[in-house]
């Protein structure tokens, strides 16, 4: 990897940064390197920028708790994204949200770098399940249940892929419930409540896959994801 692209991949500097500061001098395994253009072993070489090692990281893998108010999106001229969330030192991997949520949904979210794993986890083909908790204003019924688990007809006509419906409190004025589905449709979950006759007015996802959203994270914070969590994810 040239040496001004690992710099800039590894920390806050844009790439005419970095040559600007290799151009002054970098320490490479205690060689005084000042060409942009030098060839590094990113995993190897030991890389020493103001006194400190650049460690490289390929792909790296974030857990948020997405609070409301915030778009899944990198970047947006209005709009706070959840990669503004992230502190500087975490922007620098280039990360992405995996999937995304509505603006007034929180929960789990995933950021990661690694296109291969979103793929895998937002492919419909891929079956990986999504659950989300839902309040709504209206009555889920036992009947309910059934339409979801052979795949409610959504108002344009399509028919979603079959689906999972826990019910955990349900009244004629309000219902609380755990919803499970593997595909993503635009404003899904919402739309399949309203197919049932009920209106939406709290949606937090809770998991993806194997993967849960950790309690102790408040809305706006985030981790990154442990190995056993990871390991987990990519099987």
């Amino acid at each position: 990897m040239r040496l001004d692209k690992f710099i800039s991949t590894t920390t806050t500097l844009s790439r005419a940064e970095a040559k600007k500061v290799i151009k002054k001098g970098i320490l490479i395994n205690d060689k005084l390197i000042k060409t942009p253009d030098y060839k590094i072993d990113e995993f190897k070489d030991q890389v020493i920028v103001n006194g400190n090692r650049l460690v490289y990281q390929k792909y790296v893998y974030i857990m948020m708790n997405k609070p409301k108010d915030t778009v899944s999106a990198t970047e947006d001229v209005i709009e706070r994204t959840v990669v503004d969330i992230l502190r500087d030192e975490d922007r620098i991997y280039k990360v992405f949200p995996v999937g995304r949520l509505d603006k007034d949904t929180e929960g789990l979210m995933l950021l990661t770098n690694d296109g291969e794993l979103a793929h895998k986890l937002i492919s419909p083909k891929k079956d990986v399940e999504k659950k989300y908790y839902v309040e709504v204003s209206g009555e889920l019924k036992n009947e309910h249940l059934k339409i979801i688990k052979e795949g409610v007809i959504l108002e344009d006509g399509y028919r979603c892929k079959p689906a999972r419906l826990e019910i955990l409190d349900s009244s004629e004025g309000n219902s609380k419930a755990n919803i499970f589905i593997t595909e993503g449709k635009f404003h899904q979950v919402k739309r399949m409540m309203k197919s049932l006759g009920a209106t939406v007015t709290y949606l937090k996802r809770l998991s993806i896959g194997s993967l849960k959203l950790d309690e102790n994270l408040k809305l706006g914070e985030y981790r990154y994801l442990t190995d056993d969590e990871l390991n987990k994810l990519t099987k």
